[in-house]
């Protein structure tokens, strides 16, 4: 049973790998989010913004605080990140500041796959597992490691342009592709979401009501108006969470918009950046957060960064934050939390008693009396959204996803391999993946053809 007066502090980290700015590209983006592009581009006059010496027409202190030291000096290569993991992940780190259950410092690393694109100037790393292997192998060295590796995607930009994203999970063939992959190459189904650029639309909506239980994503702030002084965010085209719940309470989204709580079945919760342009933690959202406890409602306060800046900074002031609210209310405690932990014990604080998911995967070769198919059979618990998701890989290394056929029982799926669909002869592979309303995901794969 979770102590009901608890914070439990979720720090997801968009987990992108390594990014390259040129400092035409820092001048690019004074364009891109303020609309100024009459400031020569050379290292004086990015030096003089830094310091708020050019005359803007009343943006001056913004943009300094968008391009300053934290905020522009990027980790441009592994080795860079590299070392600053060593630095965040070590015992000394972590255990800076234990939490009230004595533990350290936890992180979730929401893992991007960069695939699909044509145009790379800031060298992000292109392919298929690149980021979630490099993760998942530090992880695998840690002793005692309690950070999770969770989803995380850009919908494709108009002209595939690595450094920008889009809105539209319709028009970004990747994601399937990529979700594909991660069930029958690597065993692996997503649990929680955090949105790319923070944007969601009704289309990733009903996307993450298929598959994705918990979310943490909602940005919303007391007053909207901050986020309507950069370009990318003005009018709701990026981050746009302005009807949101910004009392750290998570929610049921409803049908027609993801802002409006309502009785769709996966969760939303709310996430803050630290340091960053936009939407920040501070010390009076995170009183908020333990007042809020304070009343025996537990508590998520989700925390978002960057792997390619210095979350080594970011953590501290979290941690700073965290020690100011424990001083004013010494009632409530908080705990650092890996994300389908945190979402279970603030919406089922009185534990979970039902089991896990399980699935079982059946394949049926060509007969008489039918084409060759599969069934998937619920053995135990019951699967989040109306079907498991399907993954099929072809001989030629195609990865595609199909709709199941639906039995009449509700809890077990069919899918026929023939001329409608796919050839049994050209299938290598076949992999489902689903969740529980819990969190618990369940991966089966079955290998027909090939090593």
């Amino acid at each position: 049973m979770s102590d009901l007066k608890t914070v439990y502090i979720v720090h997801c980290i968009d987990t992108e790998g390594p990014l390259y700015e040129s400092l035409e590209a820092k001048f690019g983006r004074l364009e891109d989010l303020y609309g100024i592009s009459n400031v020569e581009p050379t290292m004086e006059n990015f030096v003089k913004l830094q310091k708020a010496q050019i005359d803007l027409g009343g943006s001056e202190l913004q943009v300094a605080e968008t391009f300053s030291g934290h905020l522009s000096n990027y980790n441009d290569t592994w080795d860079k990140i590299d070392n600053m993991l060593d630095s965040i992940m070590s015992d000394d780190f972590r255990n800076k500041l234990l939490d009230s259950y004595g533990g350290g410092y936890v992180f979730n690393w929401h893992c991007v796959d960069h695939v699909g694109y044509k145009y790379n100037p800031r060298r992000r790393d292109i392919g298929y597992h690149n980021i979630f292997d490099h993760y998942d192998s530090v992880l695998k060295s840690q002793q005692n490691c309690k950070d999770g590796i969770h989803w995380h995607f850009h919908p494709m930009s108009t002209y595939r342009d690595a450094h920008r994203c889009a809105t539209s999970y319709i028009n970004s063939s990747e994601l399937y592709q990529i979700i594909c992959r991660r069930i029958i190459e690597r065993e692996w189904f997503p649990t929680v979401n955090r949105a790319g650029f923070h944007v969601e639309r009704p289309d990733s909506h009903w996307f993450l009501e298929q598959w994705i239980p918990f979310d943490i994503s909602n940005i919303s702030l007391d007053d909207s108006g901050e986020l309507e002084n950069t370009v990318d965010l003005r009018k709701g085209r990026a981050g746009d969470w302005r009807r949101a719940p910004s009392d750290w309470s998570i929610y049921h989204p409803s049908h027609d918009n993801y802002q409006i709580p309502g009785n769709c079945r996966r969760w939303i919760a709310r996430v803050l950046n630290s340091i960053n342009r936009l939407a920040n933690i501070d010390q009076r959202e995170m009183d908020k957060a333990f007042a809020m406890a304070q009343e025996s409602k537990p508590t998520l306060v989700g925390i978002t960064g960057h792997d390619f800046r210095d979350l080594g900074l970011e953590v501290d002031h979290v941690r700073g934050l965290i020690l100011e609210s424990c001083r004013k209310y010494p009632d409530v405690k908080f705990k650092y939390s890996e994300a389908v932990e945190a979402f279970r014990s603030v919406i089922w604080p009185d534990d979970i008693k039902e089991d896990p998911l399980d699935l079982e995967l059946i394949y049926s070769p060509e007969s008489e009396d039918d084409v060759a198919n599969i069934e998937v059979v619920t053995r135990k618990g019951q699967v989040f959204g109306p079907q498991p998701f399907l993954a099929i890989e072809t001989m030629s290394r195609r990865f595609i996803h199909d709709n199941f056929d639906f039995a009449l029982s509700g809890d077990r799926w069919h899918y026929p391999f023939y001329s409608n669909t796919i050839p049994i002869s050209d299938v290598k592979r076949i992999g489902i993946g689903a969740n529980d309303k819990y969190g618990n995901y369940c991966v089966k794969n079955i290998q027909l053809q090939g090593v």
